[in-house]
Parts: structure tokens; sequence; C-alpha cells
């Protein structure tokens, strides 16, 4: 039996804990831990995988930090830092030991130094990052080498930060543009290529990323729709979230798996998640309808991230996971957990 714990944040006031039994395809909610209001971003450090960091996505927004014990039950929070904005919607943590927080209503973010040596405890030696355009909905940050690159969806830019002079001094040295109108929402890096979901286009694209310092563009390389077959009249999509696979024992080749939310009039299948090839160039291999309402995050885990976990925003559906079939090709339902109807980001623990 292999038991995988998994931590999920949403619209609530708490971070919920699910245990997933792999031989069984169980998946049990354990416990809800109480944190700041709307920990709809949550993201484990990156060594430390005792270490919760949470946003608060409020008006004004926060960032908070946890310690994770048995069965996922978090203790804190251990610190609380004002995010300088409004609704804060994403959070990861650096390599360098520094968070980056992003506020998609009023357009900036900071990235916070932490402790030496106690990576719970904010260091308040940070300047705000503000993104220069007529309108900024910052929406995720990516560490790439020694930028941050931060896909803006109201400017239509990916912005590219680097660190200037100290950690929490951070500035903008450049963007690479995306087509007008198409709003990057979430970003993925493999080797020198680019890949984006647009939220407001409903695309997938590919391209490579441009030289630095300020490389503002180059071809796209590929540029999907996003959008699956048979919609009802009255749906109003919008791609959300991208994960990339690797090949490995049992799926020989890479893929990439992305989420479109459906915020208008619902399709009975619910959300799905589009599935794409990226050998020898990328090409769409199917949808796998889900019952969900607006797949905002999801997640791979297991050993050979041979499991994805995702949930909706909106409705009913609860918290499901899949499995990744036919090599990767496709995905199928394992279990559906409804004690919490709504779920935003995951985190797997094991």
């Amino acid at each position: 039996m292999v038991n995988f714990t998994i931590l999920a944040g949403g619209y609530t006031s708490f971070v919920a804990s699910y245990l997933f039994n792999s031989d069984t395809s169980a998946l049990t909610l354990l416990n809800q831990s109480p944190t700041g209001a709307n920990p709809s971003w949550i993201s484990l450090h990156p060594t430390n995988k005792s270490i919760l960091y949470a946003v608060n996505e409020d008006s004004p927004g926060n960032l908070q930090s946890f310690t994770i014990g048995k069965d996922g039950l978090l203790s804190g929070p251990f610190d609380t830092i004002n995010s300088e904005g409004n609704s804060p919607a994403f959070t990861t943590p650096l390599s360098t030991g520094q968070v980056a927080i992003m506020n998609y209503d009023t357009g900036n973010g900071l990235i916070v130094p932490t402790e030496k040596g106690n990576p719970l405890e904010f260091v308040p030696e940070y300047s705000l990052i503000t993104f220069d355009a007529p309108v900024s909905h910052p929406h995720m940050a990516l560490e790439h080498g020694s930028e941050v690159f931060v896909p803006d969806l109201g400017a239509d830019k990916i912005w590219r930060l680097v660190e200037d002079g100290a950690p929490g001094n951070w500035k903008i040295q450049g963007q690479i543009d995306q087509p007008t109108g198409s709003g990057p929402r979430h970003i993925a890096t493999r080797g020198n290529m680019l890949f984006t979901v647009h939220e407001l286009a409903s695309t997938l694209t590919q391209q490579l990323i441009p030289p630095g310092p300020n490389g503002t563009t180059t071809p796209l390389i590929a540029n999907f729709s996003i959008l699956p077959p048979g919609l009802p009249q009255g749906a109003a999509m919008a791609g959300a979230e991208i994960l990339i696979t690797e090949a490995s024992e049992h799926f020989p080749e890479p893929f990439v798996y992305v989420s479109n939310r459906n915020t208008g009039v619902q399709d009975p299948r619910g959300d799905a998640i589009a599935i794409f090839r990226l050998e020898p160039r990328l090409s769409l291999v199917g949808f796998v309808y889900t019952g969900l309402d607006q797949i905002r995050g999801m997640q791979l885990g297991g050993p050979e991230k041979e499991f994805l976990i995702a949930s909706g925003v909106a409705g009913d559906g609860g918290v499901i996971m899949l499995k990744r079939t036919e090599g990767g090709r496709n995905l199928t339902l394992l279990t559906r957990n409804l004690e919490v109807p709504t779920r935003t980001s995951f985190v797997w623990l094991d």
C-alpha cells in the first residue's frame, strides 16, 4: 500500500489535507487547518518539506508561513506579512531562500527574503515591484536561471525580473511580449522553450525564450486552441493551469496537461483537461472531461507523476484523483471526494 498526503488551498479560511491510497484508489479528507482568509495558493519550501507558504487572497493581501505535521496538519502561522497590494493569487519560494507573491488586482508584487536558517521568518527588507502597464494583472512567478518570469494577464507580457543588488530588491529588466488580448496566465519552461497558457484566448503557445536582458519576443513555434469540442451555447472558457511531465519508465514520452475553465453556461461533462504531446513537436492528443466547475489548480504526484489531483473553484464537484494511462495520452478518473466542494491549489507531500 502506498499512501500520499496532499494539501489543498481554497477560498475558505483553512487548508485541507487529504490521504490518497494508490492501492484502493481511496481519497480521504484528513483534516482542515485554520489559516488567514482565502489561502487560495499554497506552495512547499523547495528543500524543507515541512514548511508551507500560503497567500491570503484578500484586499489587502498577506503572505503566511506554516509548518506541516502529521497527517498534513498545519501549525502557525509563524509569520504573516502584508503583500502591499490586493488579491495575491500566487506565491512560490525561490532557490535563493526568497518567496515571491504577486498581487493580481493592483499590478504589483514582492520577492521577500527569509531569515537564513529559518525560512519561516520573513525579513522586512524588500521593495515593491510595480508592473508599468495601463492594465496589469500578474498571475504567477517562475524562477528561470537568475531571472523570475511573471506572466501578466492584463498587460499581455511576461515580465523578466532580476535581483537588484540585494535579496528583496528586484527590478524589471525586460519583457516577453505576448499576442494582444491573449491574457497570459500561467507558464512553464523546458530547456530554452517557454510554454504559456492564455486565459482570455484559451490557447497554449510555445516559443523560444529570447536572449536576456531585454529580448522582447520570438516567433511562436506553436499556437493551439485548448477549447474542447461540443461546448454548450453560452459557455465562456478561460485557460488556467499548465503541467509538464518528462519521460520515465512507464511513460516513454513527455506530455503537457492544460486545464480550461468554463465561467459561463456549464457543460454537463464539466471542465476539460487538454493533453498535448511534446515530441517530436507540440501536438494535441485529446481532452478528458472531469465533472468539475472551473479548474483553477491541479497538480501531479507519485514516483512517476502518474497521478493528477484537481478541483474546481465553483460548484460542488469536490476533489478528483486521475491516473495517467495509455503512456500519458489519457487520464482515467480513480475517485472523487465531495466533503469539501471546491479547492484551488494543491501540494503533494509524499
